[in-house]
């Protein structure tokens, strides 16, 4: 199981650029995206709110994220791209199944995932909106694991952030964070292993599927 952004993609400017197109006019700070990266991780409505959080703005949320929808769907792949090792890894793993579980919504990802080229190596995506819970929650998960017939042995979850390692964790199953992504080394100590790139992750799924 793959987190999607910090993990198997940087999307991070293309995420900066949407945000930044919804917010034009409304007298809210544009933000860089170092900000950007530190908002990102628990899906479009929490992002929306961390940021407003800061602001004093009375306005609609929903037609902010509405906004920002329409743009990022428009340029979601205009600076988005795989990080180093993902392709090969993902073809290293042929003999896996393999899933993608992000906060991002399912659409959205299918989109990116069809757009660089490696959607033919995903058997699901569990988006956002694709079980009633998201991580941190184990729900999607659990969902994952019920779909194919999986022990919670038999499954790992790889991802940059707390929100994929605690998902992990309370579901079960074995956690892999990427220090690489878009949160602090320090922040995924409760991990099982620590990855500094993709294709490390190779030799620890082997063996743990022996």
């Amino acid at each position: 199981m793959f987190d999607l952004d910090g993990t198997l993609v940087d999307s991070s400017v293309d995420i900066c650029n949407a945000l930044n197109y919804a917010i034009e006019g409304t007298g809210i700070k544009p933000v860089g995206v170092a900000r950007t990266i530190t908002l990102i991780g628990e899906g479009i409505s929490r992002l929306f709110e961390k940021l407003l959080e800061e602001e004093a703005y009375n306005g609609d949320k929903e037609a902010l994220i509405s906004r920002y929808l329409d743009h990022y769907s428009a340029h979601i792949i205009d600076n988005t791209s795989l990080y180093p090792g993902v392709k090969d890894t993902l073809e290293a793993l042929g003999d896996y199944r393999k899933v993608v579980i992000t906060n991002k919504r399912e659409e959205s990802s299918a989109k990116i995932l069809g757009a660089l080229g490696i959607a033919k190596y995903f058997d699901f995506i569990a988006g956002s909106d694709t079980t009633p819970g998201k991580k941190p929650s184990p729900i999607p998960i659990q969902f994952v694991l019920e779909k194919f017939g999986l022990k919670t042995g038999e499954a790992v979850i790889i991802g940059d952030s707390t929100y994929d390692i605690d998902a992990g964790l309370a579901a079960g199953i074995t956690t892999i964070a990427v220090t690489y992504g878009y949160r602090p080394i320090h922040e995924l100590r409760k991990a099982h292993y620590r990855v500094d790139k993709m294709p490390d992750v190779i030799p620890i799924i082997k063996k743990l599927a022996e």
